[in-house]
């Protein structure tokens, strides 16, 4: 009779006050579950985010009060609470990632393309353009001064799809209230890549600038060249940018386990068993923050749109410039290279090959794309780092 009690009491829960927002959300979390299992949209991300969405809205203890696994509203703390402190308010669970997304990149094609790197600047001007419309509307929903600016600055980022970024910057203003929406938008328009770069790139391009081939040439990068380039990236950037140096850093020293050649082992773990553990607990963690009295507001639906629009201006943005740059060339660009300058590698390159490829089943640009795709990597760090430098300046 006691179980059957508790049970009483869990149903009953749902029917008082705004506690049927946890209905809502176990069915946001069953469709985040279903995109990543039906249909494959990074599921190694979705599925976690999904399930822990499910966890932490669980009416736990219904008596006056709710004990959930998040520790809100109780005494206790719970494992999503220690995970969320442990890697998100330290920060270790984004730099992390950064490691081992560094063993993953092979830096060769941007050596062989160098001119490619403006790319990875040019699609970031969606960050700023966000930031700044953000900064603009956020008043009409009664937030205002400082945490207006910091709200701004992370919602900005999401347009680069870089996840870890984004939870960087977000954690760095202390967004706690905010890092569900932001993260979860972070990460759906990132799996969500195949789905909106193409109509954007077919919009902004014609069928003959979608043919143009680019020429590649297969040259031997000499190994010091791989060795040298993360450490001096690191120290331009660290001494220009110190704001974006934890992130940089990480993403260099993981690209240096992989270029040195001696710790082979090292760089095959920071490529399959680092960044599978940690993507697991980063997944179920952001799912945390999906509390269904702070995800359910008007603002979430405002983050989540704002950041569409970043992802979308900073797409566009790397096409249009680089149809810019072909009213001045003799040698044309392919201008769907510029939309491989978002953050979201190599799925953002992977996506030009293939519209390239369903226009001209021989035009193979991917080595160019891959270019573009390394350099937004770095290019959406390096402005995470300006917008906190910039944010701080007025807010701290």
């Amino acid at each position: 009779m006691e179980i059957l009690s508790e049970v009483f009491k869990g149903v009953l829960y749902f029917g008082h006050g705004d506690n049927w927002k946890a209905l809502i959300m176990y069915l946001i979390g069953g469709v985040l579950i279903y995109l990543a299992i039906k249909k494959e949209y990074e599921p190694a991300l979705l599925l976690p985010i999904g399930f822990g969405a499910i966890l932490v809205n669980l009416p736990f203890n219904v008596v006056g009060r709710v004990t959930n696994l998040f520790g809100i509203e109780t005494a206790e703390v719970g494992f999503l609470e220690i995970l969320r402190e442990a890697g998100i308010s330290t920060e270790l669970f984004p730099i992390l990632i950064f490691i081992a997304i560094g063993a993953m990149i092979d830096f060769t094609p941007l050596f062989k393309n160098p001119f490619m790197i403006f790319f990875g600047a040019a699609a970031q001007f969606g960050i700023f353009a966000t930031f700044i419309l953000t900064l603009l509307i956020l008043p009409q929903f009664g937030i205002v001064g400082d945490e207006a600016l910091k709200l701004s600055a992370a919602v900005g980022i999401i347009g680069a799809a870089d996840g870890p970024t984004t939870i960087y910057v977000g954690n760095y203003f202390n967004l706690i209230k905010y890092m569900g929406p932001i993260s979860v938008a972070a990460y759906s328009y990132m799996s969500l890549v195949p789905i909106i770069q193409p109509p954007i790139i077919r919009l902004l391009t014609s069928k003959k600038e979608r043919k143009i081939r680019m020429d590649y040439y297969e040259e031997k990068v000499p190994k010091a060249v791989k060795i040298l380039f993360p450490i001096l990236v690191t120290l331009i950037a660290g001494i220009l940018v110190p704001m974006s140096a934890p992130l940089v850093g990480s993403l260099m020293f993981g690209n240096l386990i992989r270029e040195s050649g001696v710790l082979e082992r090292l760089s095959q773990s920071a490529q399959n068993e680092l960044a599978n553990l940690v993507t697991l607990l980063l997944g179920i963690t952001i799912g945390s923050t999906m509390l269904a009295d702070r995800f359910i507001d008007p603002v979430t639906g405002l983050i989540m749109l704002l950041g569409l629009f970043a992802f979308v201006f900073d797409t566009a943005g790397g096409v249009l410039f680089a149809k810019f740059l072909n009213l001045f060339l003799k040698k044309k660009i392919n201008p769907m290279i510029g939309a491989a300058g978002i953050s979201a590698f190599p799925m953002s390159a992977r996506v030009v090959q293939k519209l390239a490829k369903e226009e001209d089943p021989t035009n193979f640009i991917l080595m160019q794309a891959i270019s573009a795709n390394v350099s937004g990597q770095l290019g959406s760090i390096i402005a995470g780092g300006l917008v906190i430098a910039l944010v701080s300046m007025f807010v701290f």
